[in-house]
């Protein structure tokens, strides 16, 4: 049985844990404001950017002209996964789920005979994926010392992508991330970049077309429109990706207080116990002696 000087020692050790859960939680609380405001505004001009390439795609992507960011090369062997992760953990399973998401797909990959390459964006992917398939990154990339994640950023990922493709390393390249959908939810999601998913025959597609006309002619537009489109799509995942880790980190924080709290009431119980069990033994000692007096 531990002693009462342990119990309190332990007790406070506990009440400490408690007090930096709480700040966690409350920073979280903070700055997930900011970030799902963001994710959400990113959404619709992400949503919208589809639509007007899937229009703009449909006429050229039978062209033998036709873009490699659209069309991609054709072929359909070696798969470049782009993982999006957290800088930092105690977020729950947050990490956790995506890392296993990219990792089914990598060993599903590899068992259909594709030669799959990922790249990492955020420290968490890498450190997870690295364990098992540290062959397979090409590159890492690590914003922990930037403030606050911009479009900059995005554009770097999807730069490097683009130079890889332009380079033929890669046929398929697909995105990984966690979707922001609440604060207790954010759902591991897979996005294909390259080639883009364009609807085949599809009602809406055509009505789309059927709205607009574009000057100059699709090629020239979609040879702006595309690079934007990729670090647009990758934006949005990081953002989506960082408004999801401050919610699952709120939410770990607010259990791990919650916890702490009951283990404390359970310590404290089991101090007063021990105590009224020493304060009893120590009156039944002094009750003997004087009896035998």
């Amino acid at each position: 049985m531990p002693s009462l000087k342990d119990l309190r020692g332990r007790i406070n050790s506990v009440k400490s844990t408690r007090k930096i859960t709480q700040a966690m939680k409350m920073v979280a609380a903070a700055k997930l404001r900011r970030a799902q405001a963001q994710a959400e505004a990113a959404r619709p001009y992400a949503e919208r950017m589809e639509r007007i390439l899937a229009s703009l795609g449909s006429a050229v992507v039978g062209s033998p002209d036709a873009p490699r960011l659209l069309v991609g090369t054709g072929r359909n062997q070696v798969h470049l996964l782009v993982v999006v992760a957290a800088e930092r953990g105690l977020a729950g399973p947050f990490n956790t789920n995506v890392g296993r998401l990219a990792r089914t797909r990598i060993r599903a990959l590899e068992a259909e005979g594709k030669t799959v390459k990922v790249m990492t964006v955020g420290r968490k992917a890498s450190a997870f994926l690295r364990r098992e398939f540290a062959s397979r990154i090409v590159a890492e990339y690590s914003y922990q010392t930037v403030k606050r994640i911009g479009y900059a950023q995005a554009d770097e990922v999807a730069g490097r992508i683009t130079q890889m493709l332009e380079d033929g390393e890669f046929d398929v390249c697909t995105l990984t991330y966690n979707r922001f959908r609440s604060v207790i939810s954010q759902v591991p999601s897979e996005q294909q970049l390259i080639p883009a998913l364009l609807p085949a025959n599809d009602t809406a597609a055509a009505g789309t077309q059927a709205l607009y006309e574009y000057e100059p002619g699709e090629e020239e537009i979609l040879a702006q429109l595309l690079p934007k489109n990729l670090s647009v799509q990758v934006y949005r995942a990081l953002l989506e990706s960082l408004a999801g880790f401050y919610g699952s980190q709120m939410t770990a924080m607010d259990n791990a207080t919650r916890n702490a709290g009951d283990m404390i009431n359970r310590l404290t119980l089991n101090y007063n116990r021990t105590r009224q069990a020493n304060i009893t033994k120590e009156l039944i000692e002094i009750i003997s002696g004087a009896e035998a007096v």
